[in-house]
């Protein structure tokens, strides 16, 4: 939790608040990738890229 801790800390001192939603976006696309990597349902993710 550090990591996330030290994240909004530098987000909220240097006022780079537009830098979240790319984060967030680059975080949901990793774990959508990374849960469904196994499953009939990865062939269909991978079309999207």
């Amino acid at each position: 939790m550090d990591f996330f801790k030290d994240l909004w800390g530098f987000l909220a001192q240097r006022k780079k608040f537009w830098l979240l939603p790319i984060i967030l976006v680059l975080l949901l696309f990793g774990v959508l990738i990374v849960f469904t990597s196994g499953t009939a349902i990865a062939p269909f993710i991978y079309t999207i890229f």
